[in-house]
């Protein structure tokens, strides 16, 4: 699964509901890209993108997260080789891991520090591998809610589609090349504390779009949330997106 296959089923569903063209496709980290893609693969079709707290590609470092996900998925002895329906049974330990990975990325040091800091569960230490400080018992309640809500196979190819996603290496690696058939204007946004998907990248996609002679609004908001912020409810944010919309409807009345 890549994010041109995603979108590419969008489309054909897009098609099947009888919708020739989106006045605006919106979407957050992964859901990003696959706004970016609608922009290139469908560049008729499109007259708004919306990219939020995204990136052009993923950093090395990002790929590594994904892969140390990836890799307590496969190895968990319950993983069957994918098949693991077929065996009763889910790969639980294995994606709890995973999601308890994931999680510390899409959260701030900020965040931490201000809803955790170092408190103890039982207010002493129990010098057990048990859980004592107050973030391992939420990230060990976030990793078992996860495993009862999602399965694990879409979790491997999630991860994959976001390492493979790069609209620049059909293009001799240049995106400036890649998006100068798009036809949308775009709204690029960040978050100061969003190490994941930082503001360095989305700067990278609105300097190829500027590069490439299209509309592109962009905003950075100073936020605590870390990657998590594009759901949260910050009030620069929702302004700027509010802002914006109200644009996409004058354009759909114009």
């Amino acid at each position: 699964l890549t994010t041109r296959d995603a979108v590419e089923a969008e489309a054909r569903l897009a098609d099947a509901l009888g919708i020739e063209r989106f006045a605006a496709v919106m979407g957050g980290s992964l859901g990003g890209m696959q706004a970016l893609a609608w922009s290139y693969l469908y560049p008729e079709r499109l007259a708004h993108c919306v990219a939020i707290a995204t990136a052009p590609r993923l950093s090395a470092q990002n790929i590594a997260f994904n892969e140390v996900a990836r890799r307590a998925i496969v190895t968990d002895p319950d993983f069957h080789g994918g098949r693991y329906y077929d065996h009763d049974t889910v790969p639980a330990h294995g994606l709890q891991v995973a999601r308890m990975i994931g999680h510390i990325t899409y959260l701030s040091d900020d965040t931490m520090a201000e809803k955790f800091g170092r408190m103890l569960k039982h207010g002493h230490y129990g010098f057990s591998f048990d859980v004592e400080f107050e973030i391992e018992s939420y990230l060990r309640y976030q990793g078992d809610k996860f495993v009862g809500r999602f399965d694990a196979n879409t979790y491997l190819l999630m991860t994959k589609a976001l390492d493979y996603f790069d609209p620049a290496a059909d293009f001799g690696d240049s995106l400036t090349r890649a998006l100068q058939n798009v036809k949308a204007k775009f709204f690029v946004a960040s978050f100061s504390t969003d190490w994941r998907f930082s503001p360095a990248r989305s700067k990278e996609l609105v300097k190829a779009l500027i590069a490439a002679h299209k509309p592109v609004q962009y905003i950075e908001v100073k936020s605590n949330h870390g990657h998590d912020a594009f759901l949260m409810e910050d009030e620069a944010y929702m302004r700027a997106v509010a802002a914006y919309m109200n644009n996409v409807d004058k354009d759909c009345r114009s």
